[in-house]
């Protein structure tokens, strides 16, 4: 068996075999495999922040840790991830394969390829769920399941904004993400988590103060979209 790595995308490759016939090849690829990683990823590198020239796993990592409320509100930042600098998918010095999959564009590694990642380069960063199950809508300026393709409500720049509950950026979070009825997004967790604060018996109440806080429409109509997310 020889090693092969798959083109997910001109900048994305996928290691997805070793090589059984050069022993010390394979050791160090497999070396720590899964073994290493945050929450977030799993991967066998970390990254050094060019913002403050610290070390952690990830951009999420940095960005929870300088972004918490323990942090003076002048300190706090993102990490800008598409200005780390020197990154490949093998160590120099002994051959580790940082993560089977690897996106040069994103500066991105990840050892768990269960999520099948692909680079949509319209949106500029990677995706997880499989390139062939998701459409970009240029509109909109993100990527949508092809359940909605035909059918989908477009709005500008849908993604591009913060989540109405716990304020995170939509556009490259980590976490699902739930369409209104208004075609406005949020975190599914977050929607669940507004729907057992609120009550569906006070949406049905005709609250008028239960509103989108992107485009100010009720959410009292939606009783049954509620019900469907709880179900």
């Amino acid at each position: 068996m020889e090693t092969t790595r798959e083109v997910v995308s001109s900048n994305c490759l996928l290691v997805s075999e070793y090589s059984e016939s050069n022993p010390t090849q394979l050791s160090a690829m497999e070396r720590g495999i899964q073994n290493f990683g945050c929450t977030h990823y799993r991967r066998r590198c970390k990254i050094r922040a060019p913002c403050c020239d610290e070390v952690f796993y990830c951009r999420h990592c940095h960005n929870e840790a300088k972004n918490s409320e323990e942090v003076d509100v002048v300190d706090r930042h993102d990490v800008p991830r598409h200005e780390i600098k020197k990154v490949q998918q093998y160590c120099i010095n002994c051959g580790v394969c940082m993560g089977k999959y690897f996106c040069y564009i994103c500066k991105f590694f990840d050892d768990d390829t269960s999520k099948n990642q692909h680079h949509c380069d319209e949106c500029g960063i990677c995706r997880t769920g499989g390139k062939g199950n998701f459409f970009h809508c240029k509109r909109c300026g993100c990527c949508y399941s092809k359940v909605m393709e035909k059918g989908h409500r477009c709005v500008e720049g849908a993604m591009h904004h913060n989540c109405l509950v716990c304020f995170e950026y939509l556009f490259d979070t980590v976490r699902e993400i739930s369409v209104l009825p208004c075609a406005h997004t949020i975190h599914l967790d977050c929607v669940k988590e507004m729907e057992n604060i609120i009550g569906t018996h006070v949406l049905c109440a005709q609250n008028p103060y239960v509103t989108c806080q992107v485009c100010g429409r009720s959410l009292t109509k939606w009783c049954g979209f509620f019900a469907m997310i709880v179900e």
